[in-house]
Protein backbone atom coordinates (compact mmCIF):
# COMPACT_ATOMS: atom_id res chain seq x y z
CA UNK A 1 0.00 0.00 0.00
CA UNK A 2 1.42 3.37 -1.05
CA UNK A 3 1.83 6.14 1.52
CA UNK A 4 0.87 9.76 1.20
CA UNK A 5 4.29 10.78 -0.04
CA UNK A 6 4.83 7.99 -2.56
CA UNK A 7 5.48 9.35 -6.06
CA UNK A 8 3.48 8.08 -9.00
CA UNK A 9 4.31 4.57 -10.15
CA UNK A 10 6.34 4.11 -13.28
CA UNK A 11 3.28 2.64 -14.96
CA UNK A 12 1.53 5.97 -14.70
CA UNK A 13 3.40 7.17 -17.76
CA UNK A 14 1.58 4.50 -19.80
CA UNK A 15 -1.87 5.23 -18.38
CA UNK A 16 -3.67 7.33 -21.00
CA UNK A 17 -7.25 6.21 -20.38
CA UNK A 18 -8.62 9.72 -19.61
CA UNK A 19 -7.93 11.89 -22.66
CA UNK A 20 -4.28 10.85 -22.60
CA UNK A 21 -4.02 11.11 -18.81
CA UNK A 22 -4.30 8.61 -15.91
CA UNK A 23 -7.82 7.33 -15.17
CA UNK A 24 -7.51 8.64 -11.62
CA UNK A 25 -7.59 12.18 -13.00
CA UNK A 26 -11.23 11.63 -14.03
CA UNK A 27 -12.11 10.71 -10.42
CA UNK A 28 -10.43 13.82 -9.05
CA UNK A 29 -11.78 15.99 -11.90
CA UNK A 30 -15.44 15.24 -11.19
CA UNK A 31 -15.03 15.14 -7.40
CA UNK A 32 -13.49 18.61 -7.45
CA UNK A 33 -16.08 19.80 -9.98
CA UNK A 34 -18.95 19.02 -7.60
CA UNK A 35 -17.08 20.36 -4.57
CA UNK A 36 -16.50 23.62 -6.41
CA UNK A 37 -20.19 23.62 -7.42
CA UNK A 38 -21.02 23.68 -3.73
CA UNK A 39 -18.36 26.27 -2.86
CA UNK A 40 -19.13 28.76 -5.63
CA UNK A 41 -22.87 28.27 -5.30
CA UNK A 42 -22.60 29.46 -1.70
CA UNK A 43 -20.02 32.14 -2.56
CA UNK A 44 -22.28 33.72 -5.20
CA UNK A 45 -24.96 34.27 -2.57
CA UNK A 46 -23.00 35.05 0.60
CA UNK A 47 -22.39 38.82 0.46
CA UNK A 48 -25.73 39.50 -1.23
CA UNK A 49 -27.47 37.41 1.46
CA UNK A 50 -25.79 39.33 4.27
CA UNK A 51 -26.56 42.73 2.73
CA UNK A 52 -30.02 42.17 1.24
CA UNK A 53 -31.51 39.61 3.68
CA UNK A 54 -29.73 40.08 7.02
CA UNK A 55 -29.37 43.84 6.55
CA UNK A 56 -25.61 43.97 7.20
CA UNK A 57 -23.90 47.10 5.93
CA UNK A 58 -21.33 46.00 3.35
CA UNK A 59 -18.36 48.09 4.45
CA UNK A 60 -18.89 47.59 8.20
CA UNK A 61 -20.01 43.96 8.47
CA UNK A 62 -20.53 42.02 5.21
CA UNK A 63 -17.10 42.61 3.64
CA UNK A 64 -15.16 41.88 6.87
CA UNK A 65 -17.10 38.63 7.43
CA UNK A 66 -16.64 37.61 3.80
CA UNK A 67 -12.93 38.44 4.01
CA UNK A 68 -12.51 36.50 7.26
CA UNK A 69 -14.37 33.53 5.79
CA UNK A 70 -12.23 33.58 2.65
CA UNK A 71 -9.11 33.83 4.80
CA UNK A 72 -10.08 30.95 7.10
CA UNK A 73 -11.25 28.73 4.28
CA UNK A 74 -7.78 28.98 2.75
CA UNK A 75 -5.90 28.94 6.07
CA UNK A 76 -7.19 25.58 7.29
CA UNK A 77 -5.51 23.74 4.36
CA UNK A 78 -2.19 24.27 6.16
CA UNK A 79 -3.47 22.11 9.02
CA UNK A 80 -5.34 19.69 6.76
CA UNK A 81 -2.34 19.21 4.49
CA UNK A 82 -0.01 18.61 7.43
CA UNK A 83 -2.39 16.14 9.13
CA UNK A 84 -2.78 14.22 5.86
CA UNK A 85 0.99 14.08 5.36
CA UNK A 86 1.75 12.94 8.87
CA UNK A 87 -1.11 10.62 9.74
CA UNK A 88 -4.39 10.56 7.85
CA UNK A 89 -3.33 10.22 4.20
CA UNK A 90 -4.83 12.17 1.34
CA UNK A 91 -7.81 9.87 0.67
CA UNK A 92 -9.17 9.84 4.22
CA UNK A 93 -8.58 13.61 4.53
CA UNK A 94 -10.58 14.28 1.35
CA UNK A 95 -13.51 12.20 2.62
CA UNK A 96 -13.48 13.90 6.05
CA UNK A 97 -13.37 17.30 4.39
CA UNK A 98 -16.26 16.42 2.09
CA UNK A 99 -18.46 15.32 4.98
CA UNK A 100 -17.77 18.52 6.94
CA UNK A 101 -18.46 20.71 3.92
CA UNK A 102 -21.75 18.97 3.12
CA UNK A 103 -22.87 19.53 6.72
CA UNK A 104 -21.80 23.16 6.42
CA UNK A 105 -23.93 23.82 3.36
CA UNK A 106 -26.99 22.15 4.86
CA UNK A 107 -26.47 24.18 8.05
CA UNK A 108 -26.50 27.38 5.97
CA UNK A 109 -29.87 26.26 4.61
CA UNK A 110 -31.40 26.69 8.09
CA UNK A 111 -33.35 30.01 8.27
CA UNK A 112 -31.71 31.32 11.46
CA UNK A 113 -28.85 33.81 11.69
CA UNK A 114 -26.53 31.69 13.94
CA UNK A 115 -26.61 28.97 11.26
CA UNK A 116 -24.70 31.35 8.99
CA UNK A 117 -21.63 31.32 11.22
CA UNK A 118 -21.72 27.62 12.16
CA UNK A 119 -22.23 26.65 8.53
CA UNK A 120 -19.31 28.80 7.42
CA UNK A 121 -17.18 27.34 10.24
CA UNK A 122 -17.87 23.79 9.02
CA UNK A 123 -17.00 24.87 5.47
CA UNK A 124 -13.68 26.38 6.60
CA UNK A 125 -12.55 23.25 8.43
CA UNK A 126 -13.84 20.90 5.72
CA UNK A 127 -12.07 22.81 2.97
CA UNK A 128 -8.86 22.53 4.99
CA UNK A 129 -8.95 18.76 4.64
CA UNK A 130 -10.37 18.59 1.12
CA UNK A 131 -8.66 21.19 -1.02
CA UNK A 132 -4.89 20.74 -0.50
CA UNK A 133 -5.09 16.98 -0.50
CA UNK A 134 -7.09 16.51 -3.67
CA UNK A 135 -4.66 18.86 -5.48
CA UNK A 136 -1.68 16.95 -4.06
CA UNK A 137 -3.22 13.66 -5.21
CA UNK A 138 -3.36 14.98 -8.78
CA UNK A 139 0.41 15.47 -8.66
CA UNK A 140 0.90 11.89 -7.41
CA UNK A 141 -0.69 10.46 -10.55
CA UNK A 142 2.34 11.49 -12.61
CA UNK A 143 5.93 10.35 -12.51
CA UNK A 144 8.41 13.11 -11.52
CA UNK A 145 9.52 13.77 -15.11
CA UNK A 146 6.12 13.24 -16.77
CA UNK A 147 5.57 16.25 -19.04
CA UNK A 148 1.79 15.73 -18.88
CA UNK A 149 1.71 17.09 -15.32
CA UNK A 150 1.09 20.78 -16.16
CA UNK A 151 -1.54 19.85 -18.74
CA UNK A 152 -3.12 17.47 -16.22
CA UNK A 153 -3.47 20.30 -13.72
CA UNK A 154 -5.04 22.50 -16.40
CA UNK A 155 -7.60 19.75 -17.12
CA UNK A 156 -8.21 19.43 -13.38
CA UNK A 157 -8.66 23.20 -13.27
CA UNK A 158 -11.34 22.90 -15.94
CA UNK A 159 -13.23 20.61 -13.57
CA UNK A 160 -13.00 23.25 -10.86
CA UNK A 161 -14.43 25.86 -13.15
CA UNK A 162 -17.11 23.71 -14.73
CA UNK A 163 -18.55 23.41 -11.21
CA UNK A 164 -17.94 27.11 -10.62
CA UNK A 165 -19.84 27.95 -13.83
CA UNK A 166 -22.90 25.81 -13.09
CA UNK A 167 -23.19 26.78 -9.40
CA UNK A 168 -24.15 30.48 -9.62
CA UNK A 169 -26.65 29.67 -12.38
CA UNK A 170 -28.38 27.06 -10.23
CA UNK A 171 -27.76 28.20 -6.66
CA UNK A 172 -27.75 31.93 -7.46
CA UNK A 173 -30.94 31.76 -9.48
CA UNK A 174 -32.69 29.67 -6.82
CA UNK A 175 -31.32 31.74 -3.92
CA UNK A 176 -32.17 35.19 -5.30
CA UNK A 177 -35.23 34.10 -7.25
CA UNK A 178 -36.95 31.84 -4.68
CA UNK A 179 -35.32 31.79 -1.25
CA UNK A 180 -31.73 32.15 -0.09
CA UNK A 181 -31.79 28.96 1.97
CA UNK A 182 -32.80 26.73 -0.94
CA UNK A 183 -29.78 28.05 -2.81
CA UNK A 184 -27.50 27.09 0.08
CA UNK A 185 -29.20 23.67 0.31
CA UNK A 186 -28.61 22.98 -3.38
CA UNK A 187 -24.92 23.70 -2.83
CA UNK A 188 -24.95 20.96 -0.18
CA UNK A 189 -26.44 18.49 -2.65
CA UNK A 190 -23.54 19.21 -5.02
CA UNK A 191 -21.05 18.45 -2.25
CA UNK A 192 -22.71 15.11 -1.51
CA UNK A 193 -22.55 14.13 -5.19
CA UNK A 194 -18.82 14.96 -5.30
CA UNK A 195 -18.16 12.94 -2.15
CA UNK A 196 -20.01 9.88 -3.45
CA UNK A 197 -18.15 10.09 -6.77
CA UNK A 198 -14.80 10.16 -5.00
CA UNK A 199 -15.58 7.20 -2.72
CA UNK A 200 -16.84 5.09 -5.64
CA UNK A 201 -13.84 5.91 -7.84
CA UNK A 202 -11.03 5.66 -5.29
CA UNK A 203 -9.81 2.35 -6.76
CA UNK A 204 -8.61 4.24 -9.86
CA UNK A 205 -6.14 6.28 -7.78
CA UNK A 206 -3.67 3.38 -7.82
CA UNK A 207 -3.08 3.39 -4.06
CA UNK A 208 -1.88 7.00 -3.96
CA UNK A 209 -2.98 9.06 -1.00
CA UNK A 210 -3.05 6.29 1.60
CA UNK A 211 -1.63 6.99 5.09
CA UNK A 212 2.06 6.47 5.76
CA UNK A 213 1.30 4.01 8.57
CA UNK A 214 -2.35 2.81 8.49
CA UNK A 215 -1.80 0.40 11.38
CA UNK A 216 -0.48 3.19 13.62
CA UNK A 217 -3.36 5.43 12.54
CA UNK A 218 -6.06 3.01 13.70
CA UNK A 219 -4.22 1.38 16.63
CA UNK A 220 -5.86 1.98 20.07
CA UNK A 221 -4.31 4.74 22.16
CA UNK A 222 -4.77 2.77 25.38
CA UNK A 223 -7.86 4.74 26.35
CA UNK A 224 -10.99 3.21 27.81
CA UNK A 225 -12.94 5.35 25.34
CA UNK A 226 -11.69 3.27 22.42
CA UNK A 227 -9.87 6.19 20.84
CA UNK A 228 -7.28 5.96 18.11
CA UNK A 229 -5.47 8.64 16.13
CA UNK A 230 -8.03 8.65 13.33
CA UNK A 231 -10.95 9.17 15.74
CA UNK A 232 -9.07 11.89 17.59
CA UNK A 233 -8.43 13.73 14.30
CA UNK A 234 -12.09 13.48 13.29
CA UNK A 235 -13.22 14.67 16.73
CA UNK A 236 -10.84 17.63 16.68
CA UNK A 237 -12.06 18.57 13.20
CA UNK A 238 -15.68 18.77 14.39
CA UNK A 239 -14.67 20.72 17.50
CA UNK A 240 -12.74 23.21 15.35
CA UNK A 241 -15.89 24.20 13.44
CA UNK A 242 -17.59 26.18 16.27
CA UNK A 243 -14.25 27.85 17.02
CA UNK A 244 -14.06 28.96 13.39
CA UNK A 245 -17.67 30.19 13.70
CA UNK A 246 -16.70 32.38 16.65
CA UNK A 247 -13.77 33.78 14.68
CA UNK A 248 -16.18 34.69 11.87
CA UNK A 249 -18.56 36.39 14.31
CA UNK A 250 -15.59 38.57 15.29
CA UNK A 251 -13.76 38.70 11.93
CA UNK A 252 -10.90 40.85 13.23
CA UNK A 253 -9.96 38.00 15.62
CA UNK A 254 -9.88 35.49 12.77
CA UNK A 255 -7.76 37.79 10.65
CA UNK A 256 -5.19 38.36 13.40
CA UNK A 257 -5.01 34.62 14.04
CA UNK A 258 -4.33 33.92 10.38
CA UNK A 259 -1.60 36.54 10.26
CA UNK A 260 0.09 34.95 13.28
CA UNK A 261 -0.21 31.48 11.74
CA UNK A 262 1.22 32.84 8.48
CA UNK A 263 4.34 34.04 10.24
CA UNK A 264 4.78 30.60 11.85
CA UNK A 265 4.27 28.85 8.50
CA UNK A 266 6.79 31.14 6.81
CA UNK A 267 9.36 30.23 9.47
CA UNK A 268 8.65 26.52 8.93
CA UNK A 269 9.08 26.94 5.18
CA UNK A 270 12.41 28.70 5.77
CA UNK A 271 13.43 25.84 8.08
CA UNK A 272 12.48 23.29 5.42
CA UNK A 273 14.50 25.21 2.83
CA UNK A 274 17.54 25.16 5.12
CA UNK A 275 17.23 21.37 5.45
CA UNK A 276 17.23 20.72 1.71
CA UNK A 277 20.45 19.70 -0.04
CA UNK A 278 21.90 21.72 -2.90
CA UNK A 279 19.33 22.76 -5.49
CA UNK A 280 16.52 21.90 -3.07
CA UNK A 281 17.27 25.11 -1.13
CA UNK A 282 16.94 27.16 -4.31
CA UNK A 283 13.68 25.49 -5.23
CA UNK A 284 12.18 26.19 -1.84
CA UNK A 285 13.35 29.80 -2.12
CA UNK A 286 11.63 30.07 -5.49
CA UNK A 287 8.45 28.56 -4.05
CA UNK A 288 8.36 31.09 -1.21
CA UNK A 289 8.88 33.95 -3.69
CA UNK A 290 6.11 32.67 -5.96
CA UNK A 291 3.82 32.48 -2.92
CA UNK A 292 4.21 36.23 -2.41
CA UNK A 293 3.17 37.11 -5.96
CA UNK A 294 0.44 34.47 -5.81
CA UNK A 295 -0.98 36.36 -2.81
CA UNK A 296 -0.90 39.69 -4.69
CA UNK A 297 -2.82 38.23 -7.62
CA UNK A 298 -5.62 36.84 -5.47
CA UNK A 299 -5.84 40.01 -3.38
CA UNK A 300 -6.93 41.75 -6.59
CA UNK A 301 -8.92 38.89 -8.08
CA UNK A 302 -10.99 38.20 -4.95
CA UNK A 303 -12.90 41.44 -5.31
CA UNK A 304 -15.19 39.23 -7.41
CA UNK A 305 -17.19 37.85 -4.51
CA UNK A 306 -17.39 41.12 -2.58
CA UNK A 307 -17.04 44.59 -4.14
CA UNK A 308 -17.51 43.41 -7.73
CA UNK A 309 -20.64 41.52 -6.70
CA UNK A 310 -22.11 44.62 -5.03
CA UNK A 311 -21.06 46.86 -7.92
CA UNK A 312 -22.76 44.48 -10.36
CA UNK A 313 -25.95 44.56 -8.29
CA UNK A 314 -26.07 48.36 -8.08
CA UNK A 315 -24.15 49.84 -10.99
CA UNK A 316 -24.35 47.48 -14.00
CA UNK A 317 -27.19 47.38 -16.51
CA UNK A 318 -28.13 43.69 -16.21
CA UNK A 319 -31.15 43.78 -18.52
CA UNK A 320 -30.89 41.27 -21.38
CA UNK A 321 -33.88 40.66 -23.66
CA UNK A 322 -36.18 42.21 -21.07
CA UNK A 323 -34.86 40.08 -18.17
CA UNK A 324 -32.86 41.61 -15.35
CA UNK A 325 -30.23 38.96 -14.63
CA UNK A 326 -29.60 38.43 -10.88
CA UNK A 327 -26.17 39.76 -9.87
CA UNK A 328 -25.10 36.42 -8.37
CA UNK A 329 -25.35 34.71 -11.77
CA UNK A 330 -22.48 36.84 -13.10
CA UNK A 331 -20.18 34.85 -10.83
CA UNK A 332 -20.43 32.22 -13.60
CA UNK A 333 -18.79 34.42 -16.24
CA UNK A 334 -15.22 33.84 -15.05
CA UNK A 335 -15.77 30.08 -14.85
CA UNK A 336 -17.38 29.96 -18.31
CA UNK A 337 -14.37 31.70 -19.82
CA UNK A 338 -12.05 29.23 -18.09
CA UNK A 339 -13.95 26.21 -19.43
CA UNK A 340 -13.77 27.74 -22.92
CA UNK A 341 -10.20 29.00 -22.78
CA UNK A 342 -8.41 26.32 -20.71
CA UNK A 343 -8.11 23.93 -23.70
CA UNK A 344 -6.77 26.81 -25.80
CA UNK A 345 -4.15 27.68 -23.18
CA UNK A 346 -3.25 23.99 -22.78
CA UNK A 347 -2.62 23.66 -26.52
CA UNK A 348 -0.73 26.97 -26.56
CA UNK A 349 1.65 25.89 -23.80
CA UNK A 350 2.16 22.54 -25.56
CA UNK A 351 2.90 24.26 -28.89
CA UNK A 352 5.31 26.74 -27.31
CA UNK A 353 7.02 23.91 -25.39
CA UNK A 354 7.57 21.95 -28.60
CA UNK A 355 9.37 25.01 -29.98
CA UNK A 356 11.19 25.69 -26.70
CA UNK A 357 9.35 29.00 -26.33
CA UNK A 358 7.16 28.12 -23.34
CA UNK A 359 7.35 31.06 -20.87
CA UNK A 360 8.91 30.26 -17.51
CA UNK A 361 6.76 30.04 -14.38
CA UNK A 362 7.68 33.56 -13.13
CA UNK A 363 6.90 35.08 -16.55
CA UNK A 364 3.46 33.42 -16.52
CA UNK A 365 2.86 34.76 -13.02
CA UNK A 366 3.89 38.26 -14.13
CA UNK A 367 1.53 38.11 -17.11
CA UNK A 368 -1.26 37.03 -14.75
CA UNK A 369 -0.76 40.08 -12.54
CA UNK A 370 -0.72 42.46 -15.51
CA UNK A 371 -3.95 40.97 -16.86
CA UNK A 372 -5.84 41.09 -13.56
CA UNK A 373 -4.79 44.73 -13.28
CA UNK A 374 -6.00 45.49 -16.81
CA UNK A 375 -9.37 44.00 -15.89
CA UNK A 376 -9.82 46.70 -13.25
CA UNK A 377 -8.60 49.36 -15.68
CA UNK A 378 -11.41 48.32 -18.04
CA UNK A 379 -13.93 48.90 -15.25
CA UNK A 380 -12.62 52.43 -14.69
CA UNK A 381 -13.17 53.12 -18.41
CA UNK A 382 -16.70 51.79 -18.15
CA UNK A 383 -17.40 53.88 -15.05
CA UNK A 384 -16.22 57.04 -16.82
CA UNK A 385 -18.86 56.43 -19.51
CA UNK A 386 -21.75 55.71 -17.13
CA UNK A 387 -24.81 57.94 -16.98
CA UNK A 388 -25.80 60.19 -14.09
CA UNK A 389 -27.64 57.25 -12.52
CA UNK A 390 -24.29 55.52 -12.05
CA UNK A 391 -25.19 52.52 -14.24
CA UNK A 392 -22.57 51.22 -16.68
CA UNK A 393 -22.93 48.94 -19.70
CA UNK A 394 -22.72 45.19 -19.16
CA UNK A 395 -19.93 44.72 -21.70
CA UNK A 396 -17.36 46.41 -19.45
CA UNK A 397 -17.99 43.87 -16.69
CA UNK A 398 -17.71 40.95 -19.13
CA UNK A 399 -14.43 42.34 -20.52
CA UNK A 400 -13.07 42.62 -16.97
CA UNK A 401 -13.91 39.00 -16.24
CA UNK A 402 -12.29 37.93 -19.52
CA UNK A 403 -8.98 39.57 -18.57
CA UNK A 404 -9.18 38.16 -15.05
CA UNK A 405 -9.74 34.71 -16.53
CA UNK A 406 -6.77 34.77 -18.88
CA UNK A 407 -4.66 35.97 -15.97
CA UNK A 408 -5.95 33.22 -13.73
CA UNK A 409 -5.10 30.56 -16.34
CA UNK A 410 -1.54 31.88 -16.47
CA UNK A 411 -1.19 31.52 -12.71
CA UNK A 412 -3.43 29.13 -10.83
CA UNK A 413 -3.02 25.72 -12.55
CA UNK A 414 0.65 26.51 -13.18
CA UNK A 415 1.09 27.35 -9.49
CA UNK A 416 -0.56 24.13 -8.29
CA UNK A 417 1.73 22.14 -10.54
CA UNK A 418 4.76 24.12 -9.36
CA UNK A 419 4.07 23.24 -5.72
CA UNK A 420 4.12 19.51 -6.50
CA UNK A 421 7.42 20.00 -8.37
CA UNK A 422 9.22 22.30 -5.93
CA UNK A 423 8.06 21.03 -2.52
CA UNK A 424 10.06 18.35 -0.67
CA UNK A 425 8.39 15.03 -1.41
CA UNK A 426 7.30 14.22 2.14
CA UNK A 427 6.03 17.76 2.74
CA UNK A 428 3.93 18.27 -0.39
CA UNK A 429 0.63 18.38 1.53
CA UNK A 430 1.95 20.98 3.98
CA UNK A 431 3.44 23.12 1.20
CA UNK A 432 0.16 22.89 -0.71
CA UNK A 433 -1.59 24.09 2.44
CA UNK A 434 0.91 26.96 2.74
CA UNK A 435 0.20 27.79 -0.91
CA UNK A 436 -3.50 28.15 -0.10
CA UNK A 437 -2.60 30.16 3.01
CA UNK A 438 -1.35 32.88 0.66
CA UNK A 439 -4.94 33.07 -0.66
CA UNK A 440 -6.11 33.38 2.94
CA UNK A 441 -3.93 36.45 3.38
CA UNK A 442 -5.10 37.69 -0.01
CA UNK A 443 -8.69 37.60 1.28
CA UNK A 444 -7.70 39.75 4.25
CA UNK A 445 -6.14 42.30 1.90
CA UNK A 446 -9.10 42.04 -0.48
CA UNK A 447 -11.57 42.75 2.34
CA UNK A 448 -9.65 45.89 3.29
CA UNK A 449 -9.67 47.03 -0.35
CA UNK A 450 -13.39 46.23 -0.72
CA UNK A 451 -14.22 48.35 2.35
CA UNK A 452 -12.76 51.37 0.56
CA UNK A 453 -15.42 51.02 -2.15
CA UNK A 454 -18.25 51.22 0.41
CA UNK A 455 -20.90 53.84 -0.21
CA UNK A 456 -20.35 55.22 3.27
CA UNK A 457 -16.58 55.25 3.13
CA UNK A 458 -16.27 59.03 3.26
CA UNK A 459 -16.86 60.40 6.77
CA UNK A 460 -20.09 58.47 7.22
CA UNK A 461 -21.73 59.96 4.13
CA UNK A 462 -23.85 57.79 1.89
CA UNK A 463 -22.92 58.02 -1.79
CA UNK A 464 -25.42 57.23 -4.53
CA UNK A 465 -25.58 57.12 -8.30
CA UNK A 466 -22.52 58.21 -10.24
CA UNK A 467 -20.73 59.34 -7.06
CA UNK A 468 -20.98 55.83 -5.59
CA UNK A 469 -19.75 54.31 -8.86
CA UNK A 470 -16.89 56.81 -8.81
CA UNK A 471 -15.83 55.43 -5.44
CA UNK A 472 -15.53 51.95 -6.99
CA UNK A 473 -13.68 53.38 -9.97
CA UNK A 474 -11.12 55.22 -7.84
CA UNK A 475 -10.27 52.12 -5.82
CA UNK A 476 -10.16 49.87 -8.90
CA UNK A 477 -7.80 52.32 -10.60
CA UNK A 478 -5.34 51.97 -7.72
CA UNK A 479 -5.66 48.16 -7.89
CA UNK A 480 -4.81 48.30 -11.61
CA UNK A 481 -1.65 50.33 -11.02
CA UNK A 482 -0.41 48.13 -8.19
CA UNK A 483 -1.12 44.77 -9.88
CA UNK A 484 0.34 45.83 -13.23
CA UNK A 485 3.49 47.22 -11.58
CA UNK A 486 3.98 44.00 -9.58
CA UNK A 487 3.55 41.90 -12.73
CA UNK A 488 6.03 43.94 -14.76
CA UNK A 489 8.54 43.79 -11.91
CA UNK A 490 8.27 39.98 -11.74
CA UNK A 491 8.75 39.66 -15.49
CA UNK A 492 11.88 41.83 -15.28
CA UNK A 493 13.42 39.70 -12.52
CA UNK A 494 12.20 36.40 -14.03
CA UNK A 495 15.69 35.34 -15.25
CA UNK A 496 16.90 35.47 -11.63
CA UNK A 497 13.88 33.53 -10.39
CA UNK A 498 14.32 30.94 -13.12
CA UNK A 499 17.81 30.19 -11.81
CA UNK A 500 16.28 29.35 -8.43
CA UNK A 501 13.93 26.91 -10.12
CA UNK A 502 16.94 24.78 -10.97
CA UNK A 503 15.64 23.36 -14.21
CA UNK A 504 11.92 23.41 -13.44
CA UNK A 505 9.93 25.13 -16.23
Amino acid sequence: MADASTPARDGAAGDTSFFGHPRGLSVLFFSEMWERFSFYGMRALLVLYMVKHLGYREDERAYPIYGAYGALVYAFPVIGGWVANQWLGYRRAIILGGVLMALGHFTLALPVEPALFLGLGLLCVGNGFFKPNISSTVGRLYAPEDKRRDRGFTIFYMGINLGAFLAPLACGGLGEGVTWHLGFGLAGVGMVIGLVWFVRGRRHLGGHGEPQDPVRLTAPLGSALGLNRQRVIVGCAFLAAPLAALALWRPEVGQRTIQAVSVAVLLILAWLAALQPGAGKLRMGALILLMFFHMLFWAAFEQAGSSLNIMTDRHVDRAVLGWSIPASIFQSVNALFIVLLAPVLTLLWKLLDSRRLDPSIPVKFGLALVQVGLGFWVLTRGASRAGEDGVMALGWLVACYLLHTTGELCLSPIGLSAVTKLAPERWTGFCMGAWFLTIANAHIIAAAVAKLTGSGAQEGTSLTGKAALGQFSAVFGDVFLFAAAAGIFLIVISPLVKRLLAGVK
